[in-house]
């Protein structure tokens, strides 16, 4: 019997399949867009969208991990505050640690670590994926939708503050104070920042524009022949999935039962 494939044509379930699901086909901000409280709240710069990333793929894949591994103990009357409890547990590792290391990154980003709690990323993966599949897919599903989601909102947190203030990474390339030399730098410095990119509009802006890139990518994808079936199906197509599976199994049993 042959496997059955997943995102971009991998065999389904594979640490490869997982993880590039997560980084493109179910990207969970531009393909899937949850997760829209610190997509559009903390990405003012690239630097807290890079650490809000960071910290949300890591209590991504290690809650994912644990709730696969712990998937045949917890009662189902039990399992979301079972799933809180584990979540809870590596938010607080996280924020004790940039606490710790990057307090200024921890104060820049604020309440937003503690509401990972909630993030509707994480719970969609632990009761979609990890709370019916082993470990190693669990983990790296867990690690591909945090990468996916780190990377999207990195790039606009640069955009808007690249075009919001003229720098990147917090460095001065465009505007007064640009750290390019020259004749180039003198060019740049006359630059005039648009300041509505680095207010809540701006976000907007930025986030629609990325939508649209990746929509392009998934039309050309789709007329060149390739298959784009499994693009955006949904937080939960995981769990769609089994249960479309289990009633075609009821349906071909009823039939040979009749005949």
């Amino acid at each position: 019997m042959e496997a059955k494939k997943g995102a971009l044509g991998f065999k389904q379930h594979t640490p490869a399949e997982r993880f590039f699901n997560g980084l493109i086909v179910e990207n969970p901000t531009l393909v899937l867009m949850i997760g829209m409280c610190p997509t559009l709240a903390v990405t003012s710069s690239a630097i807290n969208g890079l650490g809000m990333g960071l910290a949300t793929t890591f209590v991504l894949a290690l809650s994912n991990a644990v709730i696969s591994a712990l998937r045949k103990v917890i009662p189902p009357t039990v399992r979301i505050p079972s799933f809180i409890v584990v979540i809870a547990s590596f938010v607080t590792l996280v924020q004790l640690l940039m606490q710790a290391y990057v307090p200024a990154l921890n104060a820049a980003l604020g309440v937003y670590i503690p509401l990972i709690v909630v993030n509707c990323i994480i719970f969609g993966r632990a009761e979609a994926y990890a709370s019916k599949n082993g470990i190693v897919p669990a983990f790296f599903d867990g690690i591909g939708m945090g990468i996916g989601f780190t990377c999207a909102i990195t790039c606009i947190g640069l955009v808007r503050e690249f075009i919001g203030g003229g720098t990147a990474f917090d460095v001065q390339i465009l505007g007064e104070g640009t750290v390019v030399p020259g004749p180039v730098g003198a060019f740049l410095s006359g630059y005039t920042p648009i300041s509505i990119f680095i207010q809540q509009a701006g976000a907007f802006f930025v986030l629609a524009f990325l939508i649209a890139i990746m929509n392009k990518i998934k039309m050309n994808m789709a007329k060149k022949g390739k298959d784009t079936s499994k693009f955006g199906q949904g937080c939960c197509s995981s769990a769609e999935e089994a249960a479309a599976d289990k009633i075609s199994a009821e349906k071909e049993a009823r039939k040979e039962a009749n005949e």
